[in-house]
């Protein structure tokens, strides 16, 4: 089995710092990239074609939702979740609508254990 690649999209650098930390206890064979925006992570997952991706929400340029959407379409077989402090109903809402799951942080280990799962199956 090939190791999974993981696309890391926040515009903090400790919630991807920690991201990775948790993802590379558990595999560290995978390969983890990171982006800090919307708009550099659809530059970055063309080429990466990730089996994962996680979002935060808010940030600057194109919000996480709207990254999430355009992925769902360039990444029609990715595992794709919001992984945000906005817990609103709205954005939930929108992450089912468009076919991605939804994490609430703080970041823990044991949420990152579930949002990788599906990949270790």
């Amino acid at each position: 089995m090939k190791p999974s690649t993981v696309l890391i999209v926040d515009d903090s650098r400790v919630s991807r710092m920690l991201t990775r930390q948790h993802i590379q206890v558990r595999h560290a064979d995978w390969v983890v990239e990171e982006a800090a925006n919307g708009d550099e992570a659809l530059a970055k997952a063309e080429g990466l074609q990730p089996d994962l991706v996680l979002l935060d929400v808010n940030m600057p340029g194109m919000n996480g939702v709207d990254a999430a959407a355009a992925l769902r379409v360039m990444l029609p077989n990715a595992h794709i979740s919001l992984l945000t402090a906005n817990i609103q109903a709205a954005t939930r809402q929108r992450a089912q609508e468009i076919g991605v799951g939804f994490m609430e942080k703080p970041i823990t280990a044991e949420r990152i254990a579930q949002l990788i799962a599906p990949l270790e199956a």
